[in-house]
This record gives structure tokens, sequence and C-alpha cells, in this order.
């Protein structure tokens, strides 16, 4: 029992230790948030008696236009976990219940193309947008849209992972009680399926909005105006621009973090059950 708890004790200070750690960089984001820059330059950026500038994040606001960057990640990372989500449903649903030629590819196809670096097929994708606008009249670089169909693209094959580990789960019998029961297939889907897969579509639809909200790397070289320009884009530049206004970098690091925690933080039972529920076999 003495070795139990002791093990028991060390793995919480381990834990709790960890948790400190990886708080610490959140931390001095916001304090120094609050700071002077001449206090952020000096190293003087613990509790001190100097007040809290709250000014800092009025002049976000105001000077640096951040309300643009902020609408525009809110729309394309919106409209990318609406239409990810409903892509990942059907696609999940159709894998985990029929059987059908080439099932097994297409699971395997999903999962491969995780382990691929975008920068693999950057420039293909370059070259497919531009010679979209060229011959067909149709503007994807610089484009919310085009950012919005790369962002499903991306995100929909770890998407239809999630969710098909949940429609595994869920038992054949009830969607056949309520076929015997005279509800249509996809009667049996909308009134069965859905809401006893509700966790699965929260988790799906938090994982695919953290990742298109931090994705930095497609909406910076496929961008070039302020008007389409997301949040991480808009600090990369603002770094460029403003580079001794250290309190408000780490302001408009703040800003950008608070969509994600409460995000993260709505849908965090849902979404452990949702990966736990990936790994399900069948």
């Amino acid at each position: 029992m003495r070795t139990s708890r002791r093990r028991a004790f060390a793995l919480n200070t381990l834990t709790w230790a960890i948790v400190a750690l990886s708080l610490m960089p959140i931390g001095w984001m916001l304090l120094s948030s609050l700071r002077h820059p001449g206090d952020i330059v000096a190293g003087s950026v613990g509790f001190s008696d100097a007040p809290l500038r709250w000014q800092n994040y009025r002049d976000l606001w105001i000077n640096v236009d951040f309300f643009t960057y902020f609408r525009n990640s809110l729309i394309v990372c919106g409209l990318t976990t609406v239409l990810s989500t409903l892509c990942a449903l059907c696609a999940a649903y159709a894998l985990a219940r029929f059987r059908f030629r080439g099932a097994r590819a297409a699971s395997l196809g999903f999962t491969v193309t995780q382990v691929v670096p975008g920068m693999l097929f950057f420039l293909p994708l370059y070259m497919l947008y531009r010679s979209l606008g060229d011959r067909w009249g149709l503007q994807m670089l610089d484009s919310m849209h085009g950012l919005v169909f790369l962002y499903v693209a991306l995100f929909t094959p770890a998407s239809i992972w999630i969710m098909r580990g949940f429609f595994v789960s869920i038992p054949r019998d009830l969607e056949d009680a309520a076929r015997i029961d005279g509800c249509s297939r996809f009667g049996a889907f909308v009134r069965i399926v859905l809401p006893l897969s509700a966790p699965g579509i929260i988790a799906t639809a938090t994982f695919v909005f953290l990742l298109a909200w931090d994705e930095l790397f497609f909406a910076w070289v496929l961008t070039s105006s302020p008007d389409v320009q997301t949040i991480p884009v808009g600090i990369r530049l603002f770094i460029s621009q403003f580079q001794h206004r250290y309190d408000l970098m780490m302001a408009a690091g703040a800003v950008s973090t608070l969509p994600v925690l409460l995000a993260f933080f709505a849908g965090q039972r849902y979404f452990v059950q949702g990966l736990a529920a990936g790994a399900v076999k069948g």
C-alpha cells in the first residue's frame, strides 16, 4: 500500500509539474500583453508594482486592424469545420456500414494521406489554383473559398478516421430495429445514428476547427490581400511591421488563442471520446 501511494504521489507530482511547465509560456504571454514595451525589453515582466496596461488590447484593435484578420479566420474556419464535418459524416458512415469493393483501399488511402507532408503537394496545388484562375476564371488564389476548399481536403481524411470509429461502435441492431418499425435507412440514420454519434460529431468539428485556426503555411503562400488573410498570417505580418511592440504582439497572441481555448474546453469531453472511439477496430 505504501509503495502504491508513493507511486501515485510521484505520478501526480510529475503530472502537475508538466502542466505547470506547459502553462508557463501562456502566463508569460498574458503578463507581457499587459506590460510596457520597455519592461518587456528589460526583462521585468513578472509581478511588479507597475500598473497593468489594458490599453494594449485597445491599441491592438485600433492601430493594427486586427478585427479584419479575426473576422477572416472565423469565416474560413467556420466554413471549413461545417463542410469537413459533413463530408466526414457521410464518408465515415459509408465505410462503417457498407461493404463494397475498394472499401479497405479507401480506408487505407485516407490514412496514407496523413503522412504526406504538405510541402510535397504545394507546388502542384499552386499551379492548379493558378490554372483555374487563368483558364476558367475561377479565382482560387488570394480568396477565402480557395482556403476553405484546401482545408476541407486536408482535414477531411483525419475526420473520417475519427467518425468511423464512432459509427463502428454503434450496434447495427439499433438500425435494424428502426427499419423493422418502418424507418428507411436514411430515417434510421437521422433518428438513431446521429443522436448516438453526437460526441463524435462534436469531437470532429473541434478537431477541424483547431487545425484550421492554427494553419499558417498555406494561408501565407496562397493569400496576399489583408481582406482574406487569417490571424496566423496577420501575426506574421505584424511581427515584421511592429518589431519593437512586443506588448501588442503578445496581446495579439492572447486574443487569437481565446477562440481555440473556448472551442477546446467546450468540446473537451467529446474530443477525448472521439479520439478513443477512433481506435475501435471494425
